[in-house]
């Protein structure tokens, strides 16, 4: 990894430690509940996506190394709240979809942040259960 990339990643981290616990608690805000992979307590990650259909899409911007996907490859059932409301669904990784092409259907204020921390972009699709 590049000197840059590991700055990058390391001020984002550093930013979302601060944010995230205001955002999440935000009734608007779409929240990813995930299960820790060494406490197995949920922990829950502000994020920003689109459900389409029974499937709710997001984009992670550090991919496999944000720690809400490193949860889902270890445990894939998560929840997700939309609009204030729980729903229950099996996440998956979708390494080979694009993100930027993703990114131009999710909400512009997301992708703006995930275009400016992103280096390693993965597009995550979670299966919602009906």
């Amino acid at each position: 990894m590049s000197r840059l990339t590991d700055l990058r990643f390391r001020a984002a981290t550093s930013f979302q430690r601060r944010i995230n616990p205001v955002l999440r608690r935000l009734p608007s805000q779409t929240v990813v509940e995930t299960r820790g992979r060494v406490s197995g307590l949920p922990r829950q990650t502000p994020v920003g996506g689109r459900r389409v259909g029974d499937s709710f899409w997001l984009v992670s911007e550090f991919g496999e190394r944000s720690q809400y996907v490193r949860n889902i490859k270890a445990d894939p059932r998560v929840r997700v709240r939309i609009r204030g409301r729980w729903h229950t669904g099996t996440a998956h990784l979708v390494p080979d979809d694009d993100p930027v092409a993703r990114l131009r259907l999710l909400p512009r204020f997301n992708g703006l942040g995930v275009r400016a921390f992103g280096t390693n972009l993965l597009t995550v699709r979670v299966d919602l259960d009906t």
